[in-house]
């Protein structure tokens, strides 16, 4: 997950990652900053600084969104909620918080956080004018700093799932019914609403005259629609998977293999001939890894013949494995959270499989044709 992403550190042992999409709105941003905003602002004879304040701006303001995700992610990890990691991208930022909230409570604290600490910004750089009144130039980017992250902190708290404040509302719900399920469905047809209405809010601004706001305000719109969608989709995925366990999904013909071999014999006598997908790798009687077709299509074709399977395998010692008796939806959720596409099935202390995606969609077919 997040491979096309920039790794920029850790804080809070939460690893930080930058999508290149954030690259487009960083020049996008910085560039209607130095010839609209920073102009109307103050005169100066020299334009490059206009620039100068527009890139400056522009990184600013991803900071206060990595703060705000951090607002979320620290509240987390204080109820014992694992954060991988926080990604910036095109929309701002997202925090891969690893499993939902067990009760409303820490659903309602956790998304609170965000908006909270972009408030308490932007009242800082409010606050912060007077003491730069002297100097235009500064003046003007604590005014748009101040203005941006209240406006942030406000727009995340529109009950519109899965924005901060749909969650806010779900919590709510979820709080007076206790029915996490009623609360989420009622959270996502809101989130829904609020998507067509500001797509529909986007499109009659484009049509007098607005063009830019208005195609803006309907690309949002589109977003959050579409990730109320996602979040109805993961609800049924849930739902059918419920009570189902990784045995019944998982590869079971994970071949031995010897230490030796090349990924050219590999493909040739195992892969082609057997159509086995996983294979344990072992030196003796001694494990020492496991090779999958994910490991095997990183290599390119033309050095197969050259390349040995202990080269591409995963050690044991690296192995993230599950139990085969554990649950189909907590197995997805360890692998969303480490970033891979399969699991090695542990039953015992013996590798005895492979849980992958394709076994997951396999699977859910099955289920979803049982159920029509």
């Amino acid at each position: 997950m997040f491979r096309h992403t920039i790794r920029l550190g850790r804080i809070f042992g939460i690893e930080i990652d930058l999508d290149y999409s954030w690259f487009l709105v960083f020049g996008l941003l910085t560039w209607l900053l130095a010839v609209n905003y920073y102009p109307a602002e103050f005169k100066i004879s020299n334009p490059g600084v206009y620039w100068l304040l527009g890139a400056l701006t522009a990184i600013m303001l991803f900071v206060s969104v990595l703060l705000h995700e951090l607002g979320h992610s620290v509240v987390a990890k204080h109820f014992k909620i694992a954060v991988p990691r926080i990604t910036l991208f095109v929309f701002g930022g997202v925090s891969q918080i690893a499993t939902e909230p067990t009760n409303a409570a820490m659903e309602f604290w956790i998304a609170i956080a965000g908006p909270a600490v972009s408030v308490a910004l932007g009242a800082i750089f409010w606050e912060l004018r007077p003491v730069f009144a002297s100097v235009p130039a500064l003046l003007a980017l604590t005014k748009y700093m101040g203005l941006m992250n209240l406006g942030l902190g406000a727009f995340n708290l529109i009950p519109a799932f899965p924005l901060d404040g749909g969650r806010v509302f779900r919590a709510i719900i979820w709080a007076l019914s206790k029915n996490v399920r009623r609360a989420t469905s009622i959270a996502v047809f809101t989130g829904r609403f609020f998507g067509f209405l500001m797509i529909f809010l986007g499109v009659w601004q484009a049509l007098t005259g607005h063009f830019f706001n208005g195609m803006w305000t309907a690309f949002i719109g589109w977003y959050l629609e579409s990730a109320a969608t996602s979040q109805v989709q993961e609800q049924r995925v849930k739902d059918l998977l419920a009570g189902h366990k990784v045995s019944e999904m998982m590869t079971r013909d994970c071949a031995q293999i010897p230490d030796d071999l090349t990924l050219q014999e590999l493909v040739e006598n195992h892969i082609l001939v057997g159509g086995r997908r996983c294979f344990v790798v072992s030196h003796g009687d001694k494990t020492i890894g496991l090779v999958t077709l994910s490991e095997i299509k990183k290599v390119p074709r033309s050095s197969w013949p050259t390349t040995n399977v202990t080269q591409v395998m995963i050690p044991s010692e690296k192995l993230i494995s599950t139990q085969a008796n554990a649950g189909a939806w907590t197995t997805i959720e360890k692998m969303e959270r480490n970033g891979i596409n399969q699991l090695p099935v542990v039953e015992r202390g013996k590798l005895v499989g492979v849980f992958s995606r394709d076994d997951l969609v396999h699977y859910l077919g099955i289920l979803q044709s049982l159920r029509a």
